[in-house]
């Protein structure tokens, strides 16, 4: 009761916020350094694009997974979706990512939070290449993830058994992110493309409640581009989050672009009053990503894109969305 009573007083105080346009500083809390070919544009471009786009800081990881070209392929793909072919686990996706981090000058370096991603989700090995790689760059990863469990067609494409979070190889990693403080990014789809159920819910929530001293940032709020494609909006989302938000206190939400439409804005780019009223009741819990993969120019518009939800917050609220609420998940940093 008194959680609700306060998140109608912030509702209501913004309503007094000035009219004068808010100059919004973000934290982008899901991006990813290479693409599906584990190609980049490099740190110089991303920089510049942090730069233009008032990014000050950013989670940044690799692509676990790289999309094979198949010998009877005859065009290189440029997308995972782009032919049958296959896609495979990657680890040296993390090498990239520190070996782009250490050329930078400190100042640089520490506007990045590097997350490790490259292992296999269904192996109970996984575990021990993460503590490998947190002792080879001690100090450096500040989280675990983007983790790729249920994901549309990549599930399928991609070799091997069919990852879920609930699994017994996460449940270790589950307890290593515990025991070393870091935040667990992942991608779990709350449903498949043409069920209009939340059919994979115990995925994510067995973790949560199994693991409470585990913080989990759910990228785009189990929703995806292609659940869309098939269903449009998923009505059941907003009472999921609402009752796992209020149920378990170690969920964050990923406001990633699949996010931004069709649920926190409506088709005419207004903000759907119900949504506001979520992030106004769990103001420390939600935070905005852009999730591009290795190219870089889009950060500006993909993090733009979220100002008139933001504008619809009272003011203390979005400065958390945009920027704080990332970076108060992090361990503190030791390099």
């Amino acid at each position: 009761m008194i959680a609700r009573t306060l998140a109608c007083l912030l509702l209501s105080a913004s309503l007094f916020d000035t009219a004068q346009a808010r100059d919004y500083r973000y934290s982008d809390a899901h991006l990813h350094y290479v693409d599906f070919f584990q190609e980049t544009e490099g740190m110089p471009a991303l920089l510049k694009a942090m730069d233009e786009a008032g990014v000050e800081q950013s989670m940044i990881s690799g692509i676990p997974v790289a999309k094979k070209w198949h010998e009877d392929e005859p065009k290189r793909p440029r997308y995972y979706a782009g032919d049958d072919a296959d896609a495979y686990w990657y680890s040296a996706t993390d090498l990239y990512v520190a070996a782009a981090l250490e050329k930078l000058p400190a100042e640089q370096r520490r506007r990045f939070h590097p997350f490790l991603t490259g292992f296999n989700p269904v192996d109970k090995n996984a575990v021990s290449h993460i503590e490998r790689m947190l002792e080879l760059y001690p100090g450096l990863w500040q989280g675990i993830g983007e983790v790729f469990t249920r994901h549309d067609d990549l599930t399928a494409l991609t070799s091997g058994d069919t990852p879920r979070a609930n699994n017994e190889a996460m449940t270790r990693i589950y307890h290593l992110a515990a025991e070393r403080d870091l935040p667990v990014l992942l991608h779990s789809n709350i449903t498949s493309k043409r069920e209009r159920n939340p059919l994979y819910l115990a995925e994510i929530e067995e973790p949560l409640r199994n693991h409470p001293h585990t913080r989990f940032i759910w990228a785009h709020a189990g929703s995806s581009m292609e659940i869309h494609r098939h269903q449009e909006r998923m009505d059941f989302l907003l009472p999921v989050l609402n009752r796992l938000l209020e149920d378990y206190p170690n969920l964050y939400v990923d406001l990633s672009w699949s996010v931004l439409e069709p649920y926190l804005l409506d088709e005419q780019g207004v903000p759907r009053q119900d949504w506001v009223e979520l992030v106004v009741r769990f103001p420390e819990r939600f935070m905005l990503g852009s999730d591009v993969v290795g190219r870089f120019g889009s950060i500006g518009e993909q993090m733009h894109a979220f100002d008139p939800f933001l504008d619809a917050l009272p003011e203390a609220v979005a400065e958390r969305v945009s920027r704080k609420n990332f970076i108060e998940l992090l361990p503190k940093r030791t390099k």
